[in-house]
């Protein structure tokens, strides 16, 4: 057992525990990580990139969230940034430990200065294990450009990714074969379309991209995983699902993969096995981006409101950068009918983040909320200016918008949307935007079919149907009742499903006998 002596605390780094007069305190997760990057290091300072690197990696993450990890370690231990006792923020560099740790088993003898060394070898190595997994077997052998480009992929946002798709680009050049920096560079043209209000052809060229790679190694799963982010983001949910499955099944431990297809599946109706699927992550889950809203999400849709919004809110403070938490912490405030709070949370979301089509769709609801029709129209044409090849907000734009779309145009939109269905695979949630266009020409029961058959398909949010002003004007047609009623027994049977597996959350209530 490898334990140091900080002060008054004693910290156990192979329990990965802290204790003050045998007294247990609550440093776990990235706090634990968190103090051990800093007590590898002894009183030197740890810059901001390390602390990144070490803690965070392969997540990559901001300064911001860096700051409030080392406020919470801080409340955690009981220390004051103001009269630092533990740990110094040293202005324009880092942090570093106020006094420097000293191992347990060394701290009356005189090899103590041994020990200590000895002592930093050995936590680096558990910071190692924690963090890279296979860092010890298997080496990096990436060249510089693609290391790099890799690093700016994996911070999320804009400017960022357009830096990563500029390396993989020059590293092609110098080696048109290497396949880090093809599947590098599809996933980040793929992103570019999925999260940065690319178009089309960004998500063509992650298709062939990752095809390219596949052609030549067919069972390589990074390859049909990089496919599967293409065909997700292309909206392709059936064959996206399919390449997830078999990126799985050929690398059982990539988890990307499986936070990925948990998505899917939740987007399908298959909540308790999205669910199921990002709780049983391998190794150290918590490296995975976006999971932890995600699993919000899935409690949110079975109707553990409380867990969801609890897991929400913390992630929105902590991860600022985090594009779905932006969007999925207004979104729990807004489907809860608290309007103003989700307003401001919206607003800090808009202001943090680059912006994302379904900000604005939000921002469009409730503005219709406040009876601000124009306010709504001018939101809408905003999510279509920001994404030209998204069709709902297109249709929100033309249908709220002065003058509003005439009868041919409704006509012809419903048409081209039953077509593009009829012909791909179209997302559960894509079936409503029929219905908005049936209600848009006063048909009720035509509207009603499509919601039909968007249930049909396993869209799983009775919530959002019952709270959003587009839907009011079904409020209390019996056949509009009847399928959130059929969405209420589905999402009841997998709550069930969930509080008797063994897996379950361990915040979650007990099942009822």
């Amino acid at each position: 057992m490898t334990q140091v002596r900080l002060l008054d605390l004693i910290v156990d780094t192979a329990g990965q525990q802290v204790t003050r007069d045998d007294a247990r305190l609550d440093v776990a997760g990235l706090n634990f990580h968190l103090l051990a990057c800093l007590i590898a290091h002894g009183d030197a300072v740890v810059d901001i990139d390390t602390l990144m690197a070490d803690v965070w990696a392969p997540a990559v993450v901001n300064e911001e969230t860096v700051t409030q990890r080392v406020k919470l370690l801080r409340q955690a231990l009981g220390d004051d940034s103001r009269q630092p006792r533990y740990i110094r923020s040293v202005r324009g560099k880092g942090y570093q430990l106020c006094r420097a740790p000293v191992p347990i088993a060394a701290s009356r003898n005189a090899r103590g200065r041994w020990f200590a060394a000895a002592a930093v070898v050995v936590i680096a190595g558990v910071i190692m294990w924690m963090t890279w997994p296979k860092a010890a077997v298997t080496p990096d052998l990436r060249s510089p450009l693609v290391r790099r480009a890799a690093y700016y992929a994996a911070i999320g946002q804009s400017e960022n990714n357009e830096r990563a798709i500029s390396l993989y680009q020059q590293a092609l050049q110098a080696n048109p074969d290497d396949g880090d920096a093809l599947l590098g560079l599809s996933r980040a043209s793929s992103a570019r379309a999925c999260l940065f209000n690319g178009s089309r052809a960004d998500t063509d060229q992650g298709h062939a991209l990752a095809r390219r790679v596949l052609e030549r190694e067919p069972s390589n799963a990074a390859a049909w995983s990089a496919l599967a982010y293409a065909q997700d983001c292309s909206g392709r949910i059936d064959d996206a699902i399919a390449s997830y499955e078999r990126a799985i099944a050929l690398n059982a431990s990539d988890n990307a993969s499986r936070a990925s297809v948990a998505y899917l599946y939740q987007e399908k109706g298959r909540l308790a096995d999205a669910l199921r699927m990002n709780l049983q992550l391998s190794g150290d889950a918590s490296r995975v981006r976006f999971r932890d809203t995600q699993i919000a999400r899935e409690l949110e849709l079975l109707g553990f409101v409380a867990n969801a919004q609890a897991r929400l809110s913390r992630i929105f403070q902590l991860d600022p950068d985090n594009v779905f938490a932006n969007i999925a912490w207004p979104r729990c405030l807004y489907l809860q009918g608290r309007y103003d709070d989700a307003q401001l949370a919206l607003e800090a979301s808009l202001a943090r983040h680059t912006p994302h089509v379904d900000l604005y769709v939000m921002q469009g609801e409730l503005a219709l909320q406040r009876h601000d029709r124009a306010g709504a129209a001018a939101a809408f044409r905003s999510a279509s200016k920001l994404r030209p090849e998204a069709t709902l907000p297109q249709t929100l734009a033309a249908i709220y918008g002065e003058p509003a779309a005439p009868p041919a145009w409704i006509e012809q939109r419903i048409a081209a949307l039953k077509a593009d269905m009829q012909a791909g695979q179209p997302w559960p949630g894509s079936m409503l935007e029929v219905a908005l266009l049936e209600l848009a020409r006063g048909d009720k029961d035509a509207a009603v079919a499509a919601i039909a058959r968007a249930v049909d398909a396993g869209f799983p949010d009775r919530a959002y149907l019952q709270v959003s002003p587009l839907f009011e004007k079904l409020a209390g047609e019996a056949g509009f009742e009847r399928q959130l009623a059929r969405i209420s027994d589905e999402v009841a049977r997998q709550r069930q499903q969930v509080l008797t597996a063994d897996w379950k959350p361990a915040d979650l209530p007990p099942p009822k006998r």
